[in-house]
């Protein structure tokens, strides 16, 4: 899959909440405005973006100025959902926290008028259709990249997706095609570390052909499953994303150095275990 056009480039753009509702209990959808939103391309569903947030208190007259100058009080990494460039308008889930994190709190409280500022968005995680069959693997945090990933498999693609979720409500429609098994665990405490999804995969009867993976949610979970399907099953490295969107105890800055250690130390790990067998 190619894109229409070129994706936007870092530079963030003042947006407008333009509309909000939950998906699911635990999920708020964001509908966002902007005129150069009619530049995006219609298939950047999964591409990842920057939301710059206001300060608490700061007017939107005041944070458009601040935005403009290059300051970025709160920034946080989000996933398009949605990409409706003909209405200028994208769609990014949230998970409902409450006031527990910034982003959070701002799409609790956040109603149409409301603004923040945009980056990106970056190219969609699974773009490249050529596997006998798929893996898709996501928590909560993940969901709307693994869900936009499935939308845009040919639709006589088959596979299997795992889903960790808050509570069976937060179950969502998902426009995957048929040949997709979609299992959904619940886990509804997100702040203890969960093996549910790793046993899943170590108990689930392993389908005959190449494969593409894609898994991403909570860092110490994605780090065992890629161990797993590169280690054990033996997955081609450039047929595999599996990447940590978050940790437990920690914010995105601290997550992101975690992040960048705990991958490295699995890929010496995978480059040992091939060097032995």
């Amino acid at each position: 899959m190619k894109f229409l056009r070129k994706p936007r480039g870092r530079v963030p753009v003042l947006a407008t909440v333009r509309a909000k509702h939950h998906v699911t209990p635990n999920m708020i959808r964001l509908t966002l405005h902007a005129s150069s939103f009619a530049d995006i391309a219609p298939n950047s569903a999964g591409g990842h973006c920057k939301v710059i947030l206001p300060a608490a208190g700061q007017d939107a007259k005041t944070f458009a100025v601040a935005l403009a100058k290059g300051e970025r009080p709160v920034m946080r990494t989000y996933t398009v959902r949605n990409a409706r460039p003909e209405s200028e308008e994208i769609d990014i889930d949230f998970v409902d926290h409450g006031d527990e994190g910034p982003a959070s709190a701002f799409a609790v409280s956040a109603k149409p008028g409301d603004v923040c500022g945009f980056a990106g968005p970056g190219a969609p995680k699974l773009t490249v259709f050529d596997a006998d069959w798929y893996l898709i693997a996501a928590d909560m945090s993940a969901l709307p990249v693994a869900a936009a990933a499935l939308e845009a498999l040919p639709r006589d693609a088959n596979g299997i997706a795992i889903f960790e979720i808050t509570s069976e409500d937060d179950c969502q429609h998902i426009n995957a095609p048929e040949g997709i098994e979609q299992h959904w665990l619940v886990h509804p405490n997100p702040h203890l570390h969960s093996d549910a999804q790793l046993e899943f995969l170590r108990n689930m009867e392993w389908p005959e052909g190449e494969v593409r993976t894609m898994i991403a949610g909570e860092t110490g979970t994605v780090s065992a499953l890629r161990l797993l399907t590169r280690g054990q099953r033996g997955v081609d490295r450039k047929k595999s994303y599996a990447s940590g969107y978050w940790r437990i105890g920690l914010v995105e800055d601290e997550h992101q150095k975690v992040k960048r250690e705990e991958t490295e130390a699995d890929e010496k790990t995978l480059q040992q275990n091939m060097s032995v067998g």
